[in-house]
């Protein structure tokens, strides 16, 4: 037994396939697909202009604690051999104490 229903349903896809080939391959289409493509081409743009100055900006703040951190750590070097001296100091003052 035939099943014309499913038969119908094949030919009328057939039919609507080959029309929207026809109508996504026309020129007004193309002139569409252009201007679409353009405006994306334009946002990808504005994205690497973005994406370029949080990148400059993130580079300027990690050599900013970079530098805050080589100051710390000359500041504790710093304390670390005023704290040796000092001690080295007491240490000789009792030895020539006693």
């Amino acid at each position: 037994m035939i099943k014309w229903n499913t038969i119908g349903k094949v030919a009328c896809g057939f039919l609507i396939g080959t029309a929207g080939v026809k109508v996504l391959s026309s020129k007004d289409a193309k002139k569409c697909y252009t201007h679409l493509t353009a405006a994306a081409y334009r946002c990808k743009d504005t994205v690497m202009e973005t994406y370029t100055s949080i990148k400059e900006n993130c580079q300027d703040i990690d050599a900013d604690a970079k530098a805050i951190n080589e100051e710390r750590y000359a500041k504790e070097r710093e304390q670390e051999i005023a704290d040796a001296k000092a001690v080295l100091e007491r240490s000789q003052a009792e030895s020539a104490n006693a």
